[in-house]
């Protein structure tokens, strides 16, 4: 059974990175990872939570997890909004500071972690780490998160996949308003979509709804990718956007309007080509629907967890919870 779970801490004092490095100890526990890998994922966790607040004047971690079967992977997403990091090489070897510690930071990370990625510029920071041994994709790479409404404990939008071979599949979903209720009714559309990962997107929604009918229902879309034959099917009830991207421009993918679990909706499946150097993006009304990301240079040749990090620091609406899911062709 796969898992995939999200948690979000605002870096704004000290306190903050004692509160990371607990939150990534829960994180490792979550995901099974062995004692050596939850000792580095808290020890990265830390550090790099350190470097928001010394450097970047306060921002956000957000730690992520994906298991499939055996193999669990945990990213750590350290992000700033200050003036970014001048001289990256240099920044990167050892002895280097500009606060007056001893500078045994980006070097020393890169050679823990098992993924290391850094994106920096007039925009902040973006230190991008993972532990641990990521489930194979087949060719895709995908990061997803979901962060709650500011000031609750739960978050109401959820997302979910399943790789194979020849084929992904993939949701997320946003439960009506916040809170508990909303938390549930995401937690159901997860649970439904793993019982039927073997259907078209749009039987796994009218599962999904049936499923609902007992919440207060939620948003969703299901898409599923297969990159050997080049082939994207897409369907989704209400305002979960999706965008696909590739050398040819961008679209966006329609949705229904509707709710999943109160009105029955009108579920329709859309085809689209997945090229070489496609990247689907997928998420909920708690980012801003008109994002732009021509402004950051590079941005879309790195991580898909990078890509998706820059949207929730930029474009959030910090008046519902967030989602989003970023998926690459590898």
């Amino acid at each position: 059974m796969e898992v995939a779970l999200t948690e979000h801490v605002p870096v704004t004092d000290a306190s903050s990175v004692g509160e990371v490095r607990r939150t990534a100890m829960t994180v490792g526990h979550k995901l099974g990872l062995d004692q050596t890998r939850a000792g580095e994922l808290a020890l990265l966790a830390t550090e790099v939570s350190r470097n928001v607040l010394v450097h970047g004047g306060g921002g956000q971690v957000i730690l992520a997890g994906q298991k499939n079967g055996s193999d669990a992977v945990a990213r750590i997403l350290a992000m700033d909004n200050g003036p970014g990091i001048g001289d990256v090489p240099r920044a990167m070897g050892d002895g280097y500071s500009t606060a007056g510690t001893m500078g045994g930071g980006l070097g020393a990370m890169k050679r823990i972690a098992s993924e290391f990625e850094i994106f920096t510029g007039s925009h902040g920071t973006i230190v991008m780490l993972e532990v641990g041994k990521e489930g194979r994709n087949h060719g895709l790479q995908i990061a997803g998160m979901a962060i709650p409404y500011p000031g609750e404990r739960v978050c109401g939008d959820g997302w979910m996949f399943h790789s194979e071979p020849d084929r992904t599949v993939a949701m997320v979903v946003d439960g009506l308003g916040h809170g508990w209720g909303a938390a549930d009714a995401a937690q159901e559309a997860v649970a439904t979509f793993q019982k039927n990962v073997q259907q078209p997107p749009r039987e796994v929604l009218a599962a999904i709804h049936d499923a609902l009918r007992k919440t207060r229902g939620a948003v969703a879309s299901v898409v599923e990718i297969r990159p050997k034959s080049g082939a994207v099917n897409y369907a989704g009830v209400g305002n979960i956007s999706a965008v696909l991207m590739n050398d040819q421009g961008s679209r966006s993918l329609v949705s229904h309007n509707g709710t999943l679990g109160v009105a029955t909706p009108r579920i329709q499946e859309f085809q689209f080509e997945w090229a070489p150097r496609t990247i689907l993006i997928l998420h909920s009304d708690g980012l801003q629907t008109r994002w732009d990301l021509s402004a950051y240079s590079g941005l879309l040749a790195r991580h898909a967890a990078v890509i998706g990090g820059a949207l929730l620091r930029d474009f959030r609406r910090h008046r519902d919870d967030a989602s989003v899911m970023v998926i690459k062709a590898a």
